[in-house]
């Protein structure tokens, strides 16, 4: 077995949350790295471009370090105890960063070579070893939070009926992939992308704590109220705490989806084959909900993991969230409470309960 620090790095989040703490500590490393994954970035002077002060007149790249370089500063550099706030900021970062519809950003590609990723060991070591860390791990709690992106003079309740949900969702599934299987090219590279979520919308969604779940959002939408509703759930709760138990349940209760996700994900993987995703309607009939705690999102989120002659990719999934597939999680009797992030902060405010 690898060690825990070895498994954090192959995953690409847990390899871009290393990187941020290295970034945050040595604004050496982070003028490095911005240049580095300038160069590397799918992007690079189309999307992404470089803005620089001056004249008017344009001004080539700045030169950067090499990879090799960058590396050794890594490798040098001494963090000593990981604290909350370190580890809270490089996690938001690592989650803001994921992307499944285009290809990996260039800090993202940076950090998967090899010299870098050996280079940041010490780190993914120092956060294992984190008392701030350690809740990265924590199974569901009976009391977790519902998070509707709205404020409190909009309130809502917390969505009904999964059995529904998950027949709709399901019939729409299908009858996208047989569209798709028509109409798109099965060329991978080719300029075609929509659906790229590997869970349904639509269910009962909870996270383990406040402020964090508000935080550590795939894909926010830079949302600025938040109305944080207490649920407790119990039955049975499947943990995903390895590779192997999330590609089990795509062997158990296999979707087909190569032809709808086919070019999204080869852009994100670079793998080009068949895909597969949990049929949630029938896990439904085994499990009560799912649990994707932060560690394992770490490792597992953004890579192709293989099933069979197939593969699956973790997508849209906040990390130490839980979906509830059956009607079992109920809004608790403890008030809501109401938050507020002022646009261009980071740090959300509690505003009021009721």
């Amino acid at each position: 077995m690898l060690p825990e620090t070895e498994i954090l790095l192959q995953g690409p989040r847990g390899r871009r949350l290393c990187l941020e703490l290295a970034m945050e500590a040595d604004q050496h490393i982070r003028r490095a790295v911005f240049d580095l994954g300038f160069n590397l970035d799918p992007g690079a002077g189309r999307s992404r471009v470089m803005l620089t002060l001056g004249s008017g007149e344009p001004e080539p790249v700045p030169a950067a370090s090499s990879i090799a370089e960058l590396a050794d500063r890594i490798a040098a550099l001494e963090l000593g105890v990981v604290d909350a706030a370190q580890a809270g900021h490089a996690l938001q970062r690592a989650v803001d960063t994921a992307r499944y519809w285009q290809e990996p950003d260039g800090e993202d590609v940076l950090a998967a070579t090899q010299a870098v990723t050996d280079s940041l060991s010490h780190i993914a070591h120092l956060l294992s070893a984190s008392p701030a860390t350690q809740w990265w791990r924590r199974a569901a709690q009976p009391s977790q939070w519902a998070i509707d992106w709205r404020t409190a003079e909009d309130p809502a309740p917390l969505p009904k009926s999964p059995h529904h949900t998950l027949a709709e969702w399901a019939r729409r599934e299908r009858a996208t992939e047989i569209l798709s299987a028509r109409e798109r090219p099965k060329d991978p590279r080719a300029n075609f992308g929509g659906e790229w979520w590997s869970i349904p919308h639509g269910l009962v969604q909870t996270t383990g704590g406040v402020p964090d779940g508000l935080n550590l959002v795939e894909d926010s939408l830079g949302w600025e109220y938040a109305t944080v509703i207490p649920v407790g759930g119990t039955g049975r709760i499947l943990e995903i705490q390895s590779t192997d138990d999330w590609v089990e349940l795509c062997r158990e209760f296999p979707l087909e989806v190569s032809a709808s996700r086919r070019h999204d994900w080869f852009r994100t993987t670079g793998r080009h084959g068949r895909w597969v995703i949990p049929d949630w309607e029938r896990v439904a009939t085994r499990w009560d909900a799912i649990h994707l705690p932060v560690d394992s999102y770490l490792r597992l989120a953004c890579r192709a993991l293989p099933v069979e002659d197939t593969a699956t990719v973790i997508a849209g999934w906040d990390p130490d969230s839980t979906i509830w597939l059956t009607d079992v999680a109920r809004e608790s009797g403890e008030p809501r409470q109401f938050w507020h992030r002022p646009p261009n902060e980071d740090q959300w405010t509690l505003v009021s309960m009721g």
